[in-house]
């Protein structure tokens, strides 16, 4: 489906540098935690937000820790204002720290609870093949959701119907709120695990804008998976790699350290 200006903008390095610390800013004023994992998944989300989702298209986050990533590309689009992302888990707030259910119009589902985000984006995907619609699904998960039996059971579904309109991507940053992946409940590596399932899967550097972009133009006969090879806090030194990131607020010297190495960069 080829998108139109309305729908679509160019992704520049600008835009990605002001979305980053402006999710910096979002956690340290609200005092919250979860700011690795959105760092990790941040540079695709963006990406799917700006080049490829139309006015038909899906995007389910799975891995709901990650709301406030999802915020952050939504108000790049101008499809939330300022004055909500000030809102952002206080009190009385539609920004809570996981995607809410209908409050927000492109939120489709509350997610959260890992492991059924792809059921649900399986099923958008069927839906939309069996109304006729062109529209395309694309679903983030963790790489620890893989430790579900509800996504293996999703991606059975979703393999069964050769849901060729369903990109699942996995945010692959090796770590979760226990620990590393492979010390927690092993599934690496996932590639070969899932390689004999009827899908299209590749794994490629989830930080190459390039690379994801290649990944997503790649013509799609059947269900297709992308494994984002990432890291848990992504252009912040301190937070790199480090599974406390998972949970830790940011206070005002480290916000202001993070700013500094992302205008940096």
């Amino acid at each position: 489906m080829s998108l139109t200006a309305q729908d679509t903008m160019k992704l520049t390095k600008q835009i990605l540098s002001a979305a980053r610390k402006r999710l910096l800013q979002m956690h340290y004023e609200s005092g919250v935690g979860h700011i690795g994992g959105n760092l990790s998944c941040l540079d695709a989300m963006m990406l799917i937000f700006h080049e490829y989702l139309g006015s038909e298209d899906r995007f389910i986050l799975s891995k709901g820790h990650s709301a406030g990533a999802l915020y952050i590309a939504l108000w790049s689009r101008k499809h939330l204002s300022e004055e909500a992302l000030c809102t952002f888990h206080k009190d009385n707030t539609l920004l809570a720290g996981h995607p809410p259910a209908l409050a927000i119009k492109d939120i489709l589902f509350a997610t959260g609870s890992l492991g059924h985000g792809l059921s649900l984006a399986a099923g958008t995907a069927l839906a939309q093949q069996l109304k006729g619609q062109n529209g395309k699904v694309f679903c983030l998960t963790s790489d620890a959701e893989w430790q579900e039996g509800s996504t293996w059971e999703a991606l059975i579904f979703a393999c069964h119907h050769s849901l060729s309109n369903l990109t699942i991507l996995v945010d692959h940053n090796n770590l979760q709120g226990f620990g590393c992946t492979s010390d927690v409940a092993s599934m690496s590596p996932l590639a070969e695990k899932i390689s004999g399932f009827d899908l299209s899967i590749q794994s490629i550097n989830g930080h190459d804008l390039v690379a994801i972009r290649q990944a997503l133009n790649a013509p799609a006969h059947k269900c297709r998976m992308i494994i984002l090879e990432t890291i848990k806090g992504h252009g912040v030194s301190f937070m790199e790699n480090r599974m406390e990131w998972h949970y830790l607020p940011i206070n005002q010297e480290q916000f202001l350290q993070a700013v500094k190495e992302i205008d940096a960069q």
